[in-house]
């Protein structure tokens, strides 16, 4: 009797046993269900996220861009031209009148000035929008801004550039272009270096610029200040990475793919 009923009440434990073991099952599946959507959907946020900061950075430095043309075209428009005309109203003006300067009244000397301000504005004006660089390419204006920099002796850069190379979209030269000028200039401003290596190639389907200088370099606490910031953020925008390499001298490496994504 007592074993008829032992059976009895195993017959109905394990089916109840089975059932829980179900449950248990289904639960734990449901929730590793519903961890694995939670989990894609904050990488969707995150992608999502990360996609609309390199949107607004890509608007910002097209803004930016654009801004630097106009500016551009009006200096050497309006402004370069209103100079030149005053330059030949005083040269012709010595002409008519070279008595003048005996009287005290230095025209040479104003038509100088003026001519130093022709140069400068069409300095200004070609660092803001560089036409060059639409005509020959980043690595011909590359070559052409070094020697540039290498006849005032501020700085003596060594340049070295592959023999051929993948041209790039137009974003991405100006961008890299920009962050040369950049690099340069920070080192011409705080490094104290006497000297430059740029180092640029192709590795696949990047370039990889390596950039280095001789001088102070980045001290171990200092957090980056808001040029080399700007810097990381023109990278970025043109779908590129760059790392600074804290030690002896300054030194940076940027990555950046050949092809669009």
């Amino acid at each position: 009797m007592e074993s008829t009923q032992e059976i009895s009440f195993l017959s109905i434990l394990l089916p109840l046993v089975l059932v829980v073991f179900v449950i248990a099952i289904g639960v734990f599946l449901l929730n590793q269900h519903f961890q694995k959507n939670l989990f894609r959907q904050q990488l969707e946020r995150e992608e999502l996220r990360s996609k609309h900061q390199k949107e607004l950075l890509q608007s910002n430095m097209e803004v930016q861009e654009s801004e630097r043309k106009r500016i551009a075209k009006d200096l050497h428009d309006e402004l370069g031209a209103t100079l030149s005309i005053a330059k030949m109203h005083l040269m012709r003006l010595e002409q008519m009148h070279p008595s003048l300067e005996s009287k005290g009244l230095s025209i040479g000397n104003v038509r100088n000035i003026i001519e130093t301000s022709i140069a400068s504005v069409r300095q200004i004006s070609h660092h803001l929008m560089p036409n060059q660089l639409e005509a020959f390419g980043l690595l011909r204006s590359l070559e052409s801004m070094v020697d540039q920099i290498n006849d005032s002796k501020q700085v003596e850069i060594a340049l070295d550039l592959p023999s051929n190379s993948t041209k790039l979209s137009w974003e991405k030269e100006l961008g890299l272009y920009r962050i040369f000028m950049e690099l340069i200039q920070n080192t011409i401003k705080h490094s104290k270096a006497k000297a430059v290596e740029i180092c640029y190639s192709e590795k696949g389907d990047q370039v990889i610029v390596d950039y280095k200088d001789d001088g102070v370099g980045l001290p171990e606490e200092m957090v980056l200040g808001l040029g080399l910031k700007s810097m990381e953020a023109r990278i970025k925008a043109i779908g590129g990475a760059m790392e600074f390499i804290r030690g002896e001298g300054f030194k940076a490496q940027l990555v950046l793919p050949i092809k669009e994504e």
